[in-house]
């Protein structure tokens, strides 16, 4: 039976890893901040570089990490990542589906930008659930005595995982921002997509065995709906811009600085 009653030390190190990674997402929303008016050319090339962070994290943070995982489990990974992947762009279709309905009977102004801001505010805060998991299983299983953990590579993850929630904090809060809302709260809503880090942080250290055999298809599930609002919202809408060439190079850009900001800190 798994030993639920962990050493309390051990919550502690995963709640300030955890906080550590969530204030370095507020770091990151806080550039918003820096902008006095910020013109449509740079709001277009922010959401074309939130696309290219989004698509680079669904890879190399959340479905190599859950291949990897699904493999060192001796489960099928092709099969695990295929799936959850599948249901999470499923969940961000209903998802849409959802929001166009509701929105409409409120008949809201401004329907697809604040369809878009609730979307891509939910897939990113939904990315950060796997991660603070991770986080809380990694601690976990050092408490556990598994075999191959180690508070070093626990700390690096920790690391890694908030140097990468930077530029996450970023792809909330300007596009927010782009969509008229105020720095304040654009600023507010960008920290508050990893508030969810801590949450699950500890989460993960309490039930960590059975997290550990649930995590690759969450992982691959949030990598589903990163793309498909990535792919539905982010980049259509960069494409608007009379520059289109320009704003491909900033999806590149984003996929780039995201890869290497992973693969360094992984």
């Amino acid at each position: 039976m798994v030993n639920f009653y962990i050493n309390s030390s051990v919550y502690i190190q995963v709640l300030l890893a955890t906080l550590m990674t969530w204030g370095i997402t507020t770091l990151g929303s806080a550039i918003v901040f820096f902008f006095k008016k910020v013109n449509n050319n740079i709001l277009d090339a922010m959401l074309g570089l939130s696309a290219g962070v989004m698509i680079s994290a669904s890879f190399w943070s959340l479905l190599n990490p859950a291949i990897n995982g699904a493999d060192a489990l001796g489960m099928c990974s092709w099969l695990i990542v295929s799936l959850g992947f599948l249901c999470g762009g499923l969940f961000l279709i209903i998802s849409d589906l959802f929001f166009d309905k509701y929105l409409s009977k409120k008949k809201t102004k401004n329907i697809k930008g604040i369809k878009r801001t609730l979307m891509l505010m939910f897939s990113i805060t939904l990315h950060n659930i796997p991660e603070g998991l991770a986080i809380g299983v990694a601690f976990g299983s050092i408490a556990l005595g598994i075999k191959e953990a180690n508070l070093t590579a626990a700390v690096m993850l920790a690391i890694g995982v908030g140097i990468q929630n930077f530029p996450e904090g970023t792809a909330v809060s300007l596009p927010l921002r782009r969509e008229n809302m105020s720095r304040l709260k654009s600023f507010i809503y960008g920290s508050l997509s990893g508030i969810v880090e801590p949450i699950a942080g500890l989460f993960g250290c309490l039930l960590v065995i059975y997290v550990q055999n649930i995590l690759p298809f969450f992982l691959s599930f949030a990598a589903g709906a990163m793309i498909y609002v990535a792919v539905s919202e982010l980049i259509p809408e960069s494409q608007q811009n009379k520059h289109k060439g320009l704003m491909n190079l900033f999806i590149i850009l984003g996929f780039v600085i995201m890869m290497l900001l992973d693969v360094a800190f992984s």
